[in-house]
């Protein structure tokens, strides 16, 4: 989506009315895209699952979730937020219901096909943040992006409120409850979601405009950040509740698992749009900084096991705090930085490595999982080691931009 300076007035009512609905549609979509994680535990008991399996029919979602931001993104410069919010959020309804279908039948080839699609609904970030970015003048557009950042809330709901469900409604109730939500949150954003005056529809042909877009260097740079605060928060969100039963100085069942996985991403949630506000105010370049250094440094210290309930509780809130911050700041540097022609491209392709970020660790997460010990001592370390290589990369690496020059 196209922005200027200058153009037609933005009434406040109407950027706060879009800025709501886009937030809630990217929340409600995005609890669906986590309706597995949730139930693994269940998933891997009904299904007779190893570790492994279990682990990537968690991250298998991200898969669609992830690339399908790139196509999302482009599609939005062309067509505006209101046409993709709607057509995304009726397209995820029916693959909810069949997630439901496939646990049902205890069907584990079904559940990966049918969570590959479930994906879709992860894709919504990378329409909303064009579209945000469009109704808000440029000095509040860290501000208002982090703010729809925080939609990505809707994995505290799921963690929290799914298992309830389960239990007070039934398995499948649960599923046909979420699909309704996305299909009433579509039809609202049909009947009231606007696109910005200031927005004018992308004309160039999808495939040059991406290849544009890769050119810019923002879109690989940011793409590498992004990977690792929002990454690290979407893999802790989907795996939390796999962790937190599996460890054995926790040993939570679902629904423990799924209130202490809720309360991570609420935390996630309070300091994206701080995250944002902040880079506004000092420059996403340190809060950046900030963001990755604490992230390594409670990585080392999750590994250590704190004990339950508030030393590990502190730790967990800690740690969703610091991605957070720099799911935030990542990108209010991508709204500083990308050319106002390419904002959905670039947003779609960083926003597709941030949810590749979040794909890869639950699998590696799976993959050393020490049975013996009932630890993830080797998964945590490797974090910390990725989290400090971004770290040198944005001290050493890059520099913020300020009227075109460059600065430290």
């Amino acid at each position: 989506m196209t922005t200027a300076t200058e153009g037609p007035a933005l009434v406040k009512a109407d950027q706060t009315r879009n800025l709501v609905l886009a937030t809630w549609a990217f929340a409600i979509s995005f609890w669906a895209w986590n309706m597995i994680g949730p139930l693994a535990g269940r998933y891997a008991v009904d299904m007779d699952l190893s570790a492994t399996q279990k682990s990537f029919l968690v991250a298998v979602p991200v898969i669609v979730g992830s690339l399908g931001r790139i196509a999302a993104g482009t599609l939005t410069d062309r067509f505006g937020g209101r046409l993709l919010f709607t057509v995304l959020l009726v397209m995820t309804a029916p693959f909810v219901v069949l997630v439901a279908v496939a646990g049902e039948a205890n069907s584990y080839p079904l559940m990966i096909l049918f969570g590959f699609f479930l994906g879709i609904g992860g894709t919504t970030f990378a329409v909303g943040i064009p579209t945000v970015k469009a109704w808000f003048e440029k000095p509040r557009q860290g501000f208002a992006t982090g703010l729809f950042g925080a939609g990505m809330g809707g994995t505290a709901l799921s963690s929290f409120f799914t298992p309830r469900f389960v239990e007070n409604f039934g398995y499948v109730t649960t599923h046909v409850i979420i699909a309704v939500a996305l299909l009433v949150t579509a039809a609202i954003c049909w009947a009231f979601m606007r696109d910005s005056p200031r927005w004018t529809p992308s004309t160039e042909p999808a495939g040059p405009k991406l290849a544009s877009a890769l050119k810019e260097p923002v879109t690989w740079q940011m793409a590498i950040l992004y990977a690792v605060t929002f990454g690290g928060f979407v893999a802790f969100s989907t795996y939390l509740p796999t962790y937190l039963g599996d460890v054995v100085t926790y040993g939570y069942d679902l629904t423990e698992a799924g209130e202490r996985t809720a309360g991570f991403a609420i935390a996630a949630v309070i300091a994206r749009p701080i995250g944002g506000t902040l880079s506004d105010k000092v420059g996403p370049r340190l809060v950046t900084i900030i963001s990755l250094a604490g992230a390594a440094v409670m990585a080392v210290v999750l590994a250590l096991r704190p004990e339950p309930e508030w030393p590990a509780g502190i730790s967990f809130v800690l740690m969703a705090a610091f991605l957070g911050l720099g799911s935030g700041s990542v990108f209010a540097w991508v709204a500083q930085r990308a050319p106002a022609d390419k904002t959905g491209s670039v947003t779609g392709l960083v926003g597709a490595a941030g949810g590749l970020g979040g794909f890869f660790p639950p699998l590696v997460m799976g993959a050393t999982y020490n049975e013996e010990d009932q630890t993830y001592t080797i998964g945590l370390l490797l974090l910390c080691v990725t989290a400090v290589a971004a770290l040198l990369f944005t001290v050493f690496g890059l520099r913020e931009r300020t009227g075109g020059r460059r600065k430290a």
